[in-house]
């Protein structure tokens, strides 16, 4: 092991807080792919109701570290984990977990939006429909237009619910991917870089509604943007080659980090 790796290992953090029972419990985490090692080790707790930034440099691990949070890395051949990932106490990657419910509970709103081919009104209803969560047309009217509402789109779209979702704008169609993850109820969402491929003015919306979603749902977010991640979350985790270097409230990683790696990236010496 070289003398650099050492000395992150020797100041590697826990990412356990004193207090609270957890409703995400990472513990002893690797992730491989085929023969390389993304991931080492990684335990971190995520609070309820807390926003959580995961910050690092290009090719950290982050990403790559979110998506076990909901199994999504199962979709890649190669990818292989240790660990446990806890979701209120239960494993999620026990052997009798089903994919599709864990999903429902931790969803997804993904760097480029990507609204279903399909009306504004459908791209909501789908996965209430396919979860079975609506038992007749005026529910799944109802679960559609909350769905929206939290989403902060409903006065956008309610006149134009059968349009096509693809014919919105970026930053609407990235809110109408939210009122789709929160359509079916979850705990958690994960959020992987929301916001990379829109203009400020959308920007700013999508993190408003960050805030607004706290006050109901468990939140994890990946950003490059440090000034994001200052802005929306309680606590913010420093990456850096595929290994957790730092975990603390937000306003403490930015103003006194504890590690020198995580101070070199907030200072702007690299990544």
């Amino acid at each position: 092991m070289n003398t650099s790796m050492q000395h992150i290992e020797n100041h590697i953090t826990t990412g356990i807080p004193l207090s609270d029972k957890p409703k995400l419990s990472a513990r002893n985490v690797d992730v491989f792919y085929g023969d390389k090692q993304a991931i080492h080790d990684v335990t971190l707790d995520i609070g309820a109701n807390e926003v959580i930034a995961l910050i690092g440099p290009s090719g950290c691990g982050k990403s790559t570290f979110l998506r076990t949070l909901n199994r999504m890395n199962d979709t890649i051949d190669i990818c292989s984990i240790k660990g446990e990932i806890l979701l209120d106490d239960e494993n999620i990657y026990g052997p009798d977990v089903d994919t599709v419910p864990l999903r429902a509970r931790v969803g997804m709103v993904f760097q480029k939006p990507n609204p279903f081919p399909k009306s504004i009104y459908d791209n909501v209803a789908y996965g209430p429909r396919i979860h079975g969560l609506a038992q007749s047309r005026v529910e799944l009217d109802e679960t559609v237009e909350k769905s929206l509402q939290r989403a902060g789109l409903w006065n956008e779209v309610k006149d134009r619910l059968h349009s096509p979702g693809t014919g919105l704008s970026g930053g609407q169609q990235q809110r109408l991917c939210i009122a789709r993850t929160i359509a079916v109820d979850p705990e958690v969402i994960l959020m992987d870089e929301p916001c990379s491929a829109l203009d400020p003015i959308a920007t700013a919306k999508i993190e408003e509604l960050i805030d607004d979603l706290r006050e109901k749902y468990t939140i994890a977010i990946v950003t490059h943007s440090m000034q994001q991640a200052a802005r929306v979350s309680q606590r913010t985790a420093y990456f850096h080659l595929g290994q957790l270097i730092e975990v603390n409230p937000t306003k403490q990683v930015f103003t006194t980090p504890q590690h020198e790696l995580t101070e070199a990236y907030i200072t702007g010496r690299f990544g």
